[in-house]
């Protein structure tokens, strides 16, 4: 694929969803990083409904650190995974309070050293909480990179630093997001709805053609 039509397709991405974010509910930092945390293996609307109902009672690191372990899991427990969740959420806070001011990171280093937080973790928190051009790589991402030709690559963290590289600079904030939302509406995985895509012409699936209804 060449530049021309990267520019093209972010082009029509952007006008579609100006100001596109995630759909993960938060109103500060620490609020998105525990969400993200949480999200490991679950959907956002699930965490949604978890964090709908712990964020009032705490929200800082101080409160759910005061929940506990075993607290904190009454509140999270319709998520996958919540008891791993639970204590690395709990590590985190303590970390948070006895290493930074009970702030959040700014830097990647910093983030990837905090329980439960990984690169893809670090990424969406350096993105959406700080403004700062990253690419957290999910399963979206990671399929509409290769299917479209976009950035194609054999595994998250080759897709990742394609993107870096090959995204026009004016996208680079948001691309994120609207890849994301790309795959997760349109560029499905079982079927992809191409015939309802605004990127159809563009893309190099050789596949298109059997999903244009």
């Amino acid at each position: 694929m060449n530049k021309q039509k990267r520019i093209e397709i972010f082009t029509r991405l952007r006008d579609a969803n100006p100001s596109p974010t995630t759909e993960l509910n938060y109103s500060t930092p620490f609020e998105l990083l525990i969400a993200v945390i949480l999200s490991a293996q679950a959907t956002d609307v699930g965490v949604n409904k978890a964090t709908a109902k712990l964020y009032p009672v705490a929200n800082t690191p101080e409160a759910i650190l005061a929940l506990g372990v075993d607290g904190l899991k009454e509140y999270i427990k319709t998520i996958g995974l919540f008891n791993s969740k639970a204590e690395n959420v709990i590590k985190t806070c303590r970390a948070l309070i006895e290493k930074h001011g009970s702030e959040v990171p700014s830097t990647r280093e910093e983030l990837e050293a905090l329980p439960g937080v990984g690169r893809k973790t670090a990424n969406v928190v350096l993105n959406t909480a700080f403004g700062q051009p990253a690419m957290a790589v999910d399963t979206h991402i990671f399929r509409v990179s290769n299917r479209t030709g976009i950035a194609p690559g054999k595994n998250v963290l080759e897709v990742e630093k394609r993107l870096m590289r090959l995204v026009p600079k004016e996208f680079l904030l948001d691309a994120h997001h609207w890849l994301i939302l790309h795959g997760r509406y349109t560029c499905t995985a079982r079927k992809p709805r191409c015939g309802a895509c605004i990127i159809e012409d563009l893309c190099e699936f050789r596949h298109k053609r059997d999903y244009m209804e």
